[in-house]
């Protein structure tokens, strides 16, 4: 094999992370891992890594949770469809495979939420299948080593980069290897102010002779996060406050909230009386508003929430489509989003 898989090799024995799923071959493990670490920092889902595995230690136990505890272990994590495509790929291991996980590439990449990438990585961890992995780091990596810039946001990129990852992967440790180039994307070719001067691959280095490692990888551009302004009623009666669910076709599906009065640009509260939702959630019973908070904008990947929550309680709860009136006390019982989290966190203070 080459003397570039050589050289990472010999650094990751020195420098890789020691992480509980790579001390095993267990295929749901590894899976797991993969999952809660797509869009999340090591230092973060290692944490969720532990509970998820605490509390369904196999396939067979996740697929048997209700969707709601699964949401609700996720809570904190962001991109709350992958837990939900996490839950169903459990129930279709266990309808389809017989509860036991796939041992094929096309067996794994067939699971809801897995793509190319995640099922490499599960078939060279877990059965050492010779599948190249490509993340952001492995782009980073070999864009630099070999001066490339070939935008990795393009359809041509990613399948330049894959066949390159493919001519790289070391065949005698696959799953070595792919941990290997990974981690050294993660701590020694890192994203910003690199350290070259220490890099076992500098005299390689096309980009280090070149100058352009600050350059690669190419991205072709992205589009800018669009805005939305939420306006949440927390009304609250005596001990009991009101909840709804989000469907789908959006942010946070299925995850719990308050009722929601999504507005095109800052609105004040008054405006929001006469909205006729806010008619038919509060009725013709008296209410009373004791106060309102806005938080700081909850940036997601592609939008920017600008949130207001108006506190507002009244002395009975009309009856109204979609909300559920729920005892004040059991909220933290619930999957809700990371910005009412925020919320519910500032009021107690």
């Amino acid at each position: 094999m080459g003397v570039v898989s050589d050289i990472l090799l010999d650094w990751y024995s020195r420098e890789g992370r020691d992480l509980p799923w790579r001390r095993t071959r267990d295929p749901y493990r590894i899976w797991l891992s993969e999952v809660i670490l797509q869009q999340t920092r090591v230092a973060q889902g290692l944490a969720y890594y532990e509970r998820f595995t605490q509390r369904f230690p196999d396939v067979a136990a996740l697929a048997a949770a209700p969707e709601d505890e699964v949401l609700k272990l996720w809570q904190g994590l962001g991109y709350y469809s992958r837990a939900r495509n996490l839950h169903a790929a459990a129930r279709r291991i266990v309808h389809d495979f017989g509860g036991a996980f796939p041992a094929t590439f096309e067996g794994v990449r067939s699971l809801p939420g897995v793509g190319d990438y995640t099922a490499a990585a599960i078939c060279s961890a877990a059965y050492d299948a010779p599948c190249a992995v490509v993340d952001g780091n492995v782009y980073r990596v070999l864009a630099r080593l070999y001066d490339l810039d070939t935008p990795i946001d393009t359809v041509a990129g990613q399948r330049a980069f894959a066949d390159l990852a493919r001519a790289e992967l070391d065949l005698r440790c696959p799953g070595r290897y792919n941990q290997a180039i990974m981690d050294f994307g993660a701590l020694q070719c890192t994203p910003a102010s690199p350290d070259c001067g220490t890099c076992p691959l500098s005299g390689r280095c096309l980009a280090l002779a070149a100058g352009t490692v600050g350059c690669r990888p190419v991205k072709r551009g992205k589009t800018p996060p669009r805005d939305r302004w939420f306006n949440y009623l927390h009304i609250t009666s005596r001990d009991q406050t009101v909840v709804c669910r989000r469907g789908a076709g959006d942010i946070w599906q299925g995850l719990y909230e308050f009722p929601l009065l999504e507005t095109d640009a800052v609105t004040d509260f008054l405006t929001l009386t006469r909205d006729p939702r806010f008619e038919a959630w509060l009725g013709s019973v008296p209410w009373r508003l004791l106060g309102s908070v806005t938080l700081p904008k909850h940036q997601l990947s592609h939008q920017t929430i600008h949130a207001v929550f108006h506190r507002i309680e009244t002395p009975h709860l009309t009856p109204a489509a979609a909300l559920t009136a729920v005892p004040s006390d059991t909220l933290g019982d619930y999957a809700i989003p990371r910005l009412l989290e925020r919320y519910l966190m500032s009021n107690q203070r």
